[in-house]
C-alpha cells in the first residue's frame, strides 16, 4: 500500500491564490462606470474628430499635389513637377493612413465602452479595453519610430557638420 500524496498550503501562498482571486473579480462600482462612460463619450468626440482630419488630409493631399504640379511646371522645372506633386500626394496619404488607425482604435474602444456600460456585458468591456491597448500600443510604436528617426538625423546632422568643419 502506498502513501497517499497530502498537500500541504503554506498560509503565505493561501494569502496570495485569494488576492489573485480577488484581483480578477475586479467589479466596476457607479462612480467607476461613470468615470467610462465619460472617457467613452470624449474618446468617441476625439476619434470622430480624428476621421474629420484623416478626411482634410486626403482632400489635402489630392490638391497639394496638384497645386504643387501646377507651381513646379510653371516655373519651368518639366518633370520635376510630377515627381514632387505625386510624392507630396503620397506622403500626405501615407501621414493619413498613421493617423487612421489610433484614430479606428480609439473609436472602437468607445463605442464598445458605451455598449458594454449600457447592456452590462463584460465580453463588450473586454473588447473595449483590447481596443484601447492597441491604440496605445500603435501610438507606442510610433512614438518610437519617430524618435528613432530623430535621433538618426541628429547623428547624421552632426556627422555632416564636423565632416564639414574638417574639410
Amino acid at each position: 500500500m502506498g502513501i497517499p500524496y497530502i498537500q500541504h498550503t503554506h498560509p503565505k501562498h493561501l494569502y496570495m491564490d485569494q488576492q489573485n482571486q480577488n484581483l480578477f473579480e475586479l467589479q466596476l462600482d457607479q462612480p467607476s462606470a461613470a468615470y467610462l462612460g465619460e472617457a467613452a463619450k470624449w474618446a468617441k468626440f476625439l476619434a470622430i474628430i480624428g476621421f474629420i482630419f484623416c478626411g482634410l488630409m486626403i482632400l489635402a493631399a489630392l490638391f497639394a499635389g496638384s497645386i504643387i504640379g501646377a507651381m513646379m511646371s510653371s516655373m519651368g522645372a518639366g518633370s520635376a513637377s510630377m515627381f514632387g506633386s505625386g510624392s507630396v500626394t503620397v506622403l500626405y496619404l501615407c501621414l493619413t493612413a498613421i493617423y487612421f488607425f489610433p484614430c479606428l482604435y480609439l473609436f472602437r474602444f468607445a463605442s464598445q465602452m458605451q455598449d458594454a456600460l449600457r447592456s452590462n456585458e463584460q465580453n463588450r468591456l473586454q473588447t473595449s479595453f483590447k481596443n484601447l491597448k492597441a491604440c496605445f500600443r500603435f501610438m507606442g510604436i510610433l512614438f518610437i519610430v519617430i524618435m528613432s528617426i530623430y535621433i538618426l538625423m541628429i547623428i547624421f546632422v552632426m556627422v555632416v557638420g564636423i565632416g564639414g568643419l574638417m574639410s
